[in-house]
């Protein structure tokens, strides 16, 4: 009897250790449209470094566009599975800062956590990883002191220093505020989707650096065409209603398969449909741009 009571304790430790570190890992990352040319992000880190000066603090982006929550929400879908389960994640992208929009922290299935306005930044993560459970930022205990009266910097003032004190292990989830019901505020989109030989999609993303165009259409839909390499296939972009863009491209392994300046299907570095020119700005040349009114549909030329 003895030994199954201390196997149960030490049964009860284990579990309540991996429960601590998953939800205390130390890791915090930053996202926002705040940009690099002043003090914003600098700021945000001082304030998580004053609640407790061993966190690890990590760069997503902070180039996002001003106001741009679609991309906000791509790039955390884009980046959080390669975290640790257990990371801090503060996205800031807040055109709505002040108002009645709800500051929240999200749990996904995966056990990251999301610290953010709830304005649709979470349309993508809540979908690919999974709700575990959402809980509104109480910041009459989660808002740094002193800041009461500060309006416009959220990031700063309740984001950070939130995300600062789960990650640390100053307080855990519970703690964050109330309990929410498990949904979040969605930015409709065009869902990757198959219909007899078309596949539609949306343009989540463009690779800025190439000007690349990155679909949400993943290559498991893609290999419903039954596709090889060289096939043609027609290609349609649309702007909300708005045809932008058509022609043929063949489905290609590498960029130097079709010629200089020529256009090409492909799949990126997420496996998902993508299109490019070789050496050129398929975005530039064709004025087409990413976010949840540019739609695709993509088709198996006979």
């Amino acid at each position: 009897m003895k030994k199954y009571f201390l196997h149960s304790i030490l049964c009860s430790l284990i579990l309540a250790f991996q429960f601590t570190s998953i939800a205390q890992n130390k890791i915090v990352v930053f996202q926002s449209d705040f940009g690099l040319k002043d003090g914003a992000v600098s700021a945000m880190k001082g304030v998580a470094m004053g609640v407790d000066s061993s966190l690890k603090l990590f760069d997503l982006t902070h180039e996002i566009p001003a106001y741009n929550i679609w991309e906000a929400a791509y790039r955390l879908e884009q980046t959080v599975m390669y975290w640790p389960a257990g990371t801090v994640f503060v996205s800031v992208v807040d055109p709505g800062v002040g108002t009645e929009r709800k500051s929240v922290v999200l749990k996904t299935k995966a056990g990251h956590f999301i610290v953010t306005p709830d304005n649709g930044t979470l349309t993508l993560i809540a979908a690919s990883e999974g709700i575990e459970a959402i809980r509104e930022i109480d910041e009459a205990v989660n808002r740094r002191r002193g800041s009461e009266k500060s309006y416009t910097f959220h990031g700063r003032d309740v984001y950070a220093y939130t995300a600062a004190r789960l990650a640390s292990g100053t307080i855990n989830f519970d703690h964050v505020g109330k309990l929410l019901p498990n949904e979040v505020v969605n930015i409709p989109y065009q869902q990757a989707e198959i219909n007899g030989r078309t596949i539609k999609g949306t343009i989540s993303i463009l690779d800025v650096q190439y000007g690349n165009i990155w679909t949400n259409i993943p290559a498991e839909l893609f290999k419903q065409l039954n596709p090889a390499i060289g096939n043609i296939f027609s290609v349609k972009i649309f702007h909300n209603k708005t045809k932008v863009y058509e022609g043929t491209m063949p489905y290609s392994a590498t960029f130097g398969a079709v010629a200089k300046g020529k256009p090409l299907l492909y799949l990126n570095s997420l496996l998902q449909v993508s299109f490019a020119l070789n050496m050129g700005s398929f975005s530039n040349s064709y004025k087409v741009y990413s976010g949840s009114d540019w739609h695709v549909e993509i088709g198996l030329k006979q």
